[in-house]
């Protein structure tokens, strides 16, 4: 029995090497040096079409509505102001003031009805958008999920009664948020947790971390991770699931921006070039996934196109940094939020 314990792990650890000899170098074959032709894709022509003023602070997230509600935004500020915007009348829908104006993140639920923020309160806060006929001054906090040790980086619906948020604490939780309790705790990363994106018809969501590592995570069990990306040299800032669900992408602090595919378990393109010394703060597909749009540290974005490393650069006209953007739900428009207190809206 001994000896056949011993064989099979002698034959485990052989089985080891042989599939990270096959996997090899997380770069090598990538896309960008790859003999095959690539499609041709013809280049966007984005325009500045609205330009969003009210806040008074620094922008530091935001996000699209879905659904009939595509053409709302939800922004977070440190003017302490929650903000839902009609991206296509700029007008205001709703300005919810906060408790904390130490956000630094938002999301909006994909029924309309909910939109959540946090930062360095370490709480997930919940709202319930008040109706037409509500008073503003008459809100109130929907739910407040405390748990978290660290501030809170991101959170993101998977629906109006659940929500995944991850935090300076290395940790990602998924809350119930009827009963206000954590649901699942995901704790694998070594770092701090500064982004997720969530796929809710596979029941999967990825991470991004100060570890320099991306995690793919199955919210319905309570186990690790399913699978960790690396490739990245420094903080991951953002991550965003491609549209069809079997990849993602990342941003990072090393200047670079990376699309994994989850199937092959690799990295399978790499968008940098040397003229970009700023870190990536923000990444976002568009609704074909033909584009992967990067915001940057040196107060512009780049159009990259995802089977290819050729990228179209874009000076928004902001005054500091590009700190979030985001493709509507219809794919007609494209949205950048910066330290500079505006919001654009490209089509």
């Amino acid at each position: 029995m001994e000896q056949e314990y011993v064989k099979i792990m002698d034959d485990i650890v052989e089985l080891k090497e042989q599939i990270e000899s096959l996997i090899g170098d997380m770069d090598q074959n990538c896309m960008t040096d790859c003999d095959v032709p690539l499609m041709d894709i013809p280049n966007i022509q984005l325009q500045p079409r609205r330009v969003l003023k009210g806040h008074f602070g620094k922008i530091y997230a935001m996000q699209w509505g879905k659904g009939q509600y595509h053409p709302h935004l939800v922004s977070a500020s440190q003017d302490g102001k929650l903000i839902v915007w009609n991206g296509l009348t700029t007008n205001k829908v709703h300005a919810i003031p906060l408790r904390s104006s130490w956000v630094m993140t938002c999301a909006y639920s994909p029924s309309g009805e909910l939109v959540a923020c946090g930062g360095l309160d370490n709480l997930c806060s919940v709202y319930k958008l008040p109706d037409s006929h509500q008073q503003v001054s008459q809100q109130k906090t929907y739910a407040e999920l405390a748990q978290h040790e660290g501030y809170l980086s991101c959170c993101r619906f998977i629906n109006d009664g659940e929500i995944i948020s991850s935090s300076g604490d290395s940790t990602c939780i998924l809350w119930d948020v009827e009963t206000k309790t954590a649901k699942s705790v995901f704790a694998d990363h070594a770092g701090d947790v500064m982004s997720v994106s969530v796929w809710d018809s596979k029941d999967i969501f990825v991470s991004g971390s100060c570890d320099a590592s991306a995690k793919v995570w199955d919210h319905r069990v309570k186990k690790g991770c399913v699978c960790t990306f690396y490739g990245h040299e420094s903080d991951i800032n953002s991550v965003d699931m491609f549209p069809d669900g079997n990849a993602f992408g990342t941003g990072s602090d090393d200047s670079a921006c990376r699309l994994f595919d989850i199937r092959a378990r690799r990295c399978i393109n790499r968008y940098t070039f040397d003229k970009i010394l700023c870190g990536v703060t923000s990444v976002a597909f568009s609704k074909t996934g033909q584009y992967m749009f990067a915001g940057y540290d040196d107060f512009s974005f780049y159009a990259w196109k995802a089977t290819g490393s050729v990228a179209q650069h874009h000076d928004p006209g902001h005054d500091n940094r590009i700190s979030c953007l985001g493709v509507c739900d219809d794919g007609q428009a494209l949205c950048t939020g910066s330290w500079d207190t505006l919001l654009k809206v490209w089509a």
